[in-house]
């Protein structure tokens, strides 16, 4: 089996800041670490049975060539490359190593059958395809300049590549794909955190890598607030469970109690997704992970919440979700207070909009990730999960999810009404 020589990992490639302005050197080893990572996931699909597919799930050997096809479309096969984010996104392209991987990776011309690795090569053929791609790629990064522009397209592979690792895991998880990933430990309950009214400025400065939707930093006035100083766990949760909270109409949107009813009417939803059992007199919550079934602390972050179920629980404890701008905000000003977040991306009460500047990223439109085609329907999730790479936990990385979504690592914090 084709594999990268190991590398000796520097802490730094780690470091959210340094991954987005880090130069020439620092990228090629963070990229090395990024396809051994593909390369360990993907080896766990193979071995655990799970390298086949699900309706409505991609194929892990489609994720898998995608990741090489996107570095390699933007690299290795872009001779504007060098323009950075003013690159366009249907420029000239020369030819790829793989003659059919348009047809099998790109997402604009796969067929559905394909992305659920009907008619894909094996995968042995494709670990070669990620590794020839990623030579390609770092003989070119030797030659670039050390320059934002020059080194754009370098970091969007690298951050491409992080994304979608994380998508591999919750792939596992959905196919019960056993990893050996720790669940983040609970930790005990701190009082809620007071901040005091201010003017902040949302979203991302110029500089290094910033991704489209964290465009760009502005001012806005924030009152003040009291806010979780840690994601609500499963303790608090099981409560909610207890009180009726699947049963009580009133505590959801309408648009909420559809989606619940028609979730019951399918699996009998008593609880977040993966929950097999939950409730007050046992003090028990199990939920299966990886395919196996844990029984989860009542102080560890209840997950695979939707933004329904974050929505209906704030309204039982008679408080709100927190909004995008106060959870920034409390990051960046309440760590030496307690505010604790990484363990599960968290569901805020803001609907994904753009912000004054916005312009879509060229690459994104390869992707299922263009933000523009969720404004207005998507609700932001802001942190990062366990199951995301270090480097991306970033304190200004900006998701966003349909609320209906339960799928991800997701969680919520509240606020004081």
């Amino acid at each position: 089996m084709p594999s990268l020589t190991p590398v000796s990992v520097p802490a730094s490639i780690d470091d959210p800041v340094m991954g987005r302005r880090g130069g020439r050197e620092l990228l090629s080893l963070a990229l090395m670490d990024a396809r051994n990572h593909s390369l360990h996931l993907l080896s766990h699909f193979e071995q655990g049975g799970g390298a086949g597919s699900r309706p409505g799930l991609d194929s892990p050997l489609w994720l898998a060539g995608h990741i090489g096809w996107l570095a390699e479309y933007w690299i290795g096969r872009n001779p504007q490359r060098a323009l950075g984010p003013a690159c366009p996104a249907d420029g000239v392209r020369l030819a790829s190593i793989e003659p059919m991987a348009d047809r099998w990776f790109n997402p604009a011309l796969a067929a559905p059958e394909m992305r659920q690795g009907r008619g894909l090569p094996n995968g042995e053929a494709i670990r070669a395809y990620l590794l020839e791609t990623l030579e390609s790629t770092l003989e070119m990064l030797e030659k670039a300049p050390d320059e934002d522009e020059a080194l754009h397209f370098f970091r969007v592979a690298l951050f491409h590549e992080d994304l979608r690792c994380e998508q591999f895991v919750m792939l596992a998880q959905a196919l019960g794909v056993p990893l050996k990933l720790a669940l983040p430990v609970g930790v005990a309950a701190r009082d809620p955190i007071l901040v005091p009214a201010a003017r902040w400025m949302l979203g991302s400065q110029p500089g290094g890598f910033v991704f489209d939707v964290e465009k760009w930093a502005h001012e806005v006035e924030v009152p003040e607030f009291e806010i979780d100083a840690q994601p609500v766990n499963w303790a608090q949760y099981v409560e909610f469970v207890d009180d009726g909270g699947y049963d009580r109409p009133e505590l959801w949107l309408p648009q909420g109690w559809a989606w619940l009813e028609k979730e019951a009417a399918q699996e009998g939803r008593r609880g977040p997704r993966y929950v097999e059992q939950i409730g007050v007199a046992s003090g028990a919550v199990m939920q299966t992970h990886f395919g196996k079934g844990a029984r989860m602390s009542g102080t560890q972050s209840a997950m695979h919440v939707s933004w329904w179920e974050a929505d209906a629980w704030a309204r039982w404890a008679g408080r709100r979700l927190a909004t995008e701008v106060e959870w920034d905000m409390a990051v960046q000003t309440a760590g030496r207070r307690g505010f604790r977040w990484g363990d599960v991306r968290e569901w805020t009460a803001s609907t994904l909009r753009p912000w004054l500047g916005f312009a879509p990223d060229a690459w994104a439109l390869h992707t299922d990730l263009e933000a523009q085609t969720y404004f207005g329907r998507a609700r932001v999730q802001r942190g990062a999960s366990f199951a995301a790479r270090s480097r991306m936990k970033h304190p200004k990385f900006r998701s966003f999810a349909l609320p209906d979504n339960d799928s991800g690592f997701s969680g919520f914090r509240t606020c004081a009404l």
